[in-house]
């Protein structure tokens, strides 16, 4: 009975997701002649307004007067491509057909889209001419001075109101366009102060961090080399050799990623060339001072093929898987193996480790995702752990959960694929390829 009712509500969606689909195909066809209309009106109606202009001073009487007028309406058509042009087309129709809005709306276009002082000058001088002169120039009569004056006043309030109103309008559009740019410029200057601000609270984080991780690893390493001197047993003594070593790297690695994060631009590039980086030739040191029964298979001679950010990106993949071994598998075996591939291809799916962990641990969570990935060279390494000694003790070892996370983005942003997921015996897998290309 469920099913009948489930295929009723998925037709009902799906009806109402097409209704919707339908509507806004209405809204978008409606849109579509208003935007046009919205496009012709600054264009028709000067024209509109011009004809009826003519029809009212000259009459519906095909004549000299209507066809020049009707003439000077017709040419605002094209009055924003050919502003120039168009006002003295319509000089005309001023002179000969006694019309006032077609060279009226022509010079206000010439102000706002040619405002060249000379230019605007001669046409309003045009234009209060062939306003001030009577067609034909015969019945032109000098002495009439009080209406001559009040014609001439009457053509240059004509000629100045267009040409004032057009170069209003065009300091309008300036000043909106100016606003706009230090709109932009002030948002600009909003971001480089956040990333100002950003870089000085780096800084003091880094300053911070080296004070109190290089302080207590310094201790550690005094204390160790205290047990050194001291201690007569080889193991104990070999044991504090391996911890001074480690804190001795720790605080170089410090000191590095700190002067990183302290540095801008070339001098952090400068500071990252001349730091040390760790690279395929120092597996073997590290598997040796991780403490756990690992077997390493290289199958790649380091340095021989490829990059150095690759190799980077393969020792830290060890070095946290390792980490992570030791977290949560303590005696597990571990194999460790580092091969080249001609294609680097992986195609799966399955659950982000949210907690970042790849040892195999009740917790850590499913498989890692993997990206599908192809290069014509690369590099596949992979660490596999058994299921963790029942016997041995989980060291309280503090972790953040980004582990996997890390190493994953690390791979794709070489272009590679991470995979990390339980195997069938209780242990753990985490399989990376890289692409030399990407290094």
């Amino acid at each position: 009975m469920r099913a009948p009712g489930g295929r009723s509500r998925l037709r009902a969606r799906a009806g109402r997701a097409v209704a919707r689909g339908e509507a806004k195909g209405r809204a978008l066809g409606r849109g579509a002649p208003v935007r046009r209309l919205r496009a012709l009106v600054p264009v028709v109606v000067p024209v509109l307004l011009a004809i009826a202009d003519a029809m009212l001073v000259n009459g519906l009487e095909l004549d000299l007067e209507v066809g020049v007028s009707m003439l000077a309406a017709a040419a605002l058509l094209l009055r924003q491509r050919f502003p120039l042009l168009v006002f003295l087309f319509t000089l005309p129709g001023l002179y000969i057909g006694y019309i006032w809005f077609a060279p009226m709306i022509g010079l206000y276009t010439l102000a706002v889209r040619r405002p060249g002082r000379a230019r605007l000058g001669i046409c309003a001088v045009l234009l209060i001419a062939a306003h001030f002169f009577p067609y034909p120039i015969t019945d032109f009569e000098l002495t009439v001075y009080r209406e001559n004056t009040l014609v001439l006043i009457d053509a240059c309030v004509t000629s100045a109101a267009p040409i004032a109103l057009g170069l209003l309008v065009r300091t309008r559009q300036e000043l909106a366009s100016r606003v706009e740019d230090l709109t932009r410029s002030l948002r600009r200057e909003d971001r480089l102060l956040a990333d100002r601000v950003k870089t000085t609270e780096r800084a003091r984080l880094a300053r911070e961090m080296h004070d109190v991780v290089a302080h207590q690893v310094s201790l550690i390493s005094l204390q160790a080399g205290a047990v050194q001197v001291s201690t007569e047993d080889p193991e104990a003594r070999a044991g504090a050799r391996t911890i001074r070593e480690l804190s001795v790297r720790t605080l170089e690695e410090l000191r590095h990623m700190v002067g990183v994060l302290r540095a801008d631009g070339g001098e952090a590039a400068e500071a990252h060339r001349l730091a040390p980086q760790p690279d395929l030739t120092e597996l073997p040191r590290l598997i040796e001072m991780s403490a756990l029964d690992v077997t390493y298979e290289g199958g790649v001679a380091a340095g021989a093929s490829g990059t150095k950010t690759v190799e980077r990106a393969a020792f830290r993949t060890v070095q946290e898987a390792l980490t992570n071994i030791r977290k949560h598998a303590p005696g597990a075996r571990v194999r460790v193996r580092v091969d080249p591939v001609d294609a680097v291809r992986g195609e799966g799916s399955g659950r982000g480790e949210g907690s970042g962990r790849t040892a195999g641990s009740g917790r850590a969570g499913g498989s890692g995702r993997v990206e599908e990935s192809r290069a014509a060279h690369g590099l596949r390494v992979e660490i596999r752990n058994g299921p963790p000694d029942a016997a041995a003790t989980v060291p309280a070892l503090p972790g953040g959960g980004h582990g996997l996370v890390g190493l994953r983005e690390r791979a794709q942003s070489l272009g590679g694929t991470l995979e990390a997921r339980h195997t069938s015996d209780g242990g753990f897998v985490v399989r990376a390829e890289f692409p030399y290309g990407a290094g």
